[in-house]
């Protein structure tokens, strides 16, 4: 699987290559799924350019999104502190949704993360577990009583040093163990976007790529597009895959 990461909490300063009206988005998406991604991971914004959990706001996300793609293909949203700081009103905020996507991530170092699973699990929404590395993360999932009920996690990497990303990845993954049992999907992100995604392609892990992770092509070229990170992806996990590199 190579999942789709659209924007992330990149905004205007990053280039108008970055989708962030639903319109532009589900542009975007529907580019990349035809380019080959198979689970999208998006982050709805306001008007500003800012990350929300509004429902009014992720309702026209997710309805633009699947106006535009296949119904197998999953759809996903962001849950992160900083789009609803408070733990309590980020559960308010999941109940108050009237579209509900397929999955969300919860990054399980950040206060609230086994309220906001909680929540969502009951909703009927699959839960991506986001793991960290260089914070408690894993420590915290692997003694969460959720933590089998959750639809994968996301071994995120957040060293962006090329030459030690990869090493920092292996770190992490050893700190996760067996992960409960659940799919384990290894990215890195910025300098360590390609390294990493690499590496995930010699263990055989699930992967993900798009502007959120990096602006830039494996040649360090500008990426005109999501669609050109993830054909640009496919093919790095394939090589990395078959030992070519």
């Amino acid at each position: 699987m190579v999942q789709l990461c659209v924007n992330g909490a990149r905004g205007g300063a990053d280039g108008a290559v970055v989708p962030l009206s639903p319109e532009a988005v589900a542009d975007s998406v529907a580019e990349a799924v035809a380019a080959g991604a198979t689970d999208v991971h998006v982050h709805p914004k306001t008007p500003c350019g800012r990350d929300t959990l509004s429902a009014r706001v992720l309702a026209a996300t997710l309805e633009a999104v699947r106006a535009r793609v296949p119904a197998s293909v999953p759809v996903g949203v962001t849950t992160g502190a900083w789009a609803e700081p408070g733990p309590a009103a980020r559960v308010a905020r999941i109940r108050s949704w009237t579209v509900l996507p397929d999955h969300a991530s919860v990054n399980w170092h950040e206060p609230g993360a086994e309220q906001t699973a909680a929540v969502l699990l009951e909703r009927g929404v699959g839960v991506e577990a986001g793991v960290w590395s260089g914070t408690d993360g894993a420590a915290r999932f692997l003694r969460s009583p959720l933590g089998p009920k959750v639809l994968r996690v996301l071994a995120e990497v957040t060293d962006t040093d090329p030459a030690t990303a990869p090493d920092s990845a292996r770190a992490l993954l050893s700190g996760l163990g067996p992960a409960h049992g659940r799919p384990v999907l290894l990215h890195g992100e910025d300098g360590g976007a390609w390294p990493v995604l690499r590496l995930a392609g010699r263990l055989g892990l699930a992967t993900r790529i798009g502007l959120e992770d990096t602006l830039f092509l494996p040649d360090g070229g500008r990426a005109a597009s999501n669609a050109a990170l993830v054909t640009a992806g496919l093919r790095e996990w394939s090589s990395a895959r078959r030992g070519e590199r």
